[in-house]
């Protein structure tokens, strides 16, 4: 008898064990909810493409984290921040997700940051550009995945100057990400030796930008940067080919525009555009096959939201997967922990202050002769690796940094 009790015994023992490993998945499911525009100005760069993007990484992965379900739900925030907030806190509160992704727009990302480190779950931003997210507004809940304005004003900026192209005027988005982007943008100029002769502020989701391009080619700068995205990107370059910006010898850069945004407008319209990226479709095989799945699946190629968004999950995935639990904290340290390196991201690293730190690219716009193909839109101009691109660690003045 003694063998069989202790046979049972260890059996008890064995359940026990097994119980005590799936009560670390928090109401046996990881649950994730993509806060996103799918309506507004910013809706193809993420909107339904940032949802397909985490549903195909869930897929990837195999639907199953620890033997336990991956759902996947998602809402428009309408780029309103209490819009925003109020869903992130019913997510947290009554539909028990455990993390938010995307959340593009600025204003949104950083109350929803905030909110995510009052409830200890875990937001990856992968949508919105300001630098505060991983500087002043740090939280030790947040990661910034794919970019910020610090990066795009500082890999296109230094380019530009060095190039001769030494004056510059703002025509900036008049909330959080335009103002950050502005900042950064113009630090980077004056370091780099040139100066800015102006700016002008213009309300978001924006149609007319005939004032504030007349104050611009009235300013003589060589360069007028805009300092906005999404539509508003597209809005203002249809109206400066029509006022003949770049005929009358200046120049014009998008710090922040995507494939998307690129293609709307047409490559007859964009050729010569300076942009900064941090994913193109084209770039390895790799890149070219995930980028095939996701335009048959949503009818476009993949913005840098999009496939950063797509690498954060799995990335996500992964950590729980390795510490088999669900637990916040926990898991931020062990995505800190690992090395990223998928389709998005080669040697990616989580700093403490949530900046994942990757490669970035400097592109430009094919003349339409050079262009093969319908997404056939960029040549590499440069490949900065992220330790360059993106802020010093101690600069950014987050308070999760010790400086000492």
């Amino acid at each position: 008898m003694k063998p069989l009790v202790t046979a049972f015994a260890a059996s008890l023992a064995l359940a026990a064990l097994n119980g005590t490993a799936h009560a670390q998945i928090s109401d046996d499911v990881v649950k994730l909810g993509v806060l996103t525009d799918m309506s507004s100005l910013y809706a193809d760069a993420t909107g339904k493409g940032s949802l397909a993007a985490v549903q195909m990484a869930v897929e990837d992965y195999g639907g199953k984290v620890k033997g336990r379900p991956v759902e996947v739900i998602s809402a428009d925030h309408q780029n309103k921040p209490d819009v925003g907030i109020q869903i992130a806190r019913n997510w947290y509160d009554n539909e028990k997700v455990d993390a938010i992704l995307d959340v593009p727009t600025s204003s949104v990302a950083l109350p929803v940051s905030a909110l995510t480190r009052e409830k200890n779950k875990i937001n990856i931003n992968s949508g919105a550009g300001s630098s505060d997210i991983t500087g002043p507004a740090c939280s030790p809940n947040t990661v910034h995945w794919t970019y910020d304005t610090y990066a795009l004003s500082n890999v296109a900026g230094k380019a530009m100057v060095k190039r001769g192209e030494d004056s510059w005027f703002f025509i900036t988005a008049d909330y959080a990400f335009g103002m950050a982007l502005e900042r950064d943008a113009a630090n980077v100029v004056k370091e780099s030796g040139g100066k800015v002769l102006g700016d002008v502020r213009h309300p978001l989701n924006n149609s007319d930008f005939s004032s504030f391009l007349l104050q611009a080619q009235a300013s003589k700068a060589r360069v007028v940067a805009l300092a906005n995205a999404g539509g508003d990107t597209q809005n203002a370059l249809k109206q400066a080919s029509e006022f003949g910006i770049v005929q009358g010898g200046q120049k014009m850069i998008a710090l922040l525009q995507e494939i998307t945004d690129t293609h709307s407008l047409g490559i007859k319209a964009s050729q010569g555009l300076i942009v900064t990226d941090g994913f193109y479709w084209d770039m390895n095989d790799e890149t070219r096959a995930f980028s095939k799945r996701f335009n048959d699946r949503v009818g476009h190629m993949p913005t840098m939201i999009q496939a950063g968004l797509y690498s954060a999950t799995l990335h996500y995935l992964k950590a729980i997967e390795a510490i088999g639990t669900d637990e916040a904290p926990k898991v931020m340290a062990q995505m800190r922990a690992m090395p990223v390196n998928d389709v998005f991201a080669k040697g990616g690293k989580i700093r403490i202050d949530g900046r994942m730190v990757h490669d970035m690219y400097l592109f430009e716009v094919k003349k339409p002769e050079q262009s093969k193909g319908e997404w056939d839109l960029y040549n590499l101009l440069a490949t900065v690796p992220g330790d360059e691109a993106f802020r010093p660690l101690d600069k950014g003045g987050c308070p999760l940094v010790k400086t000492n």
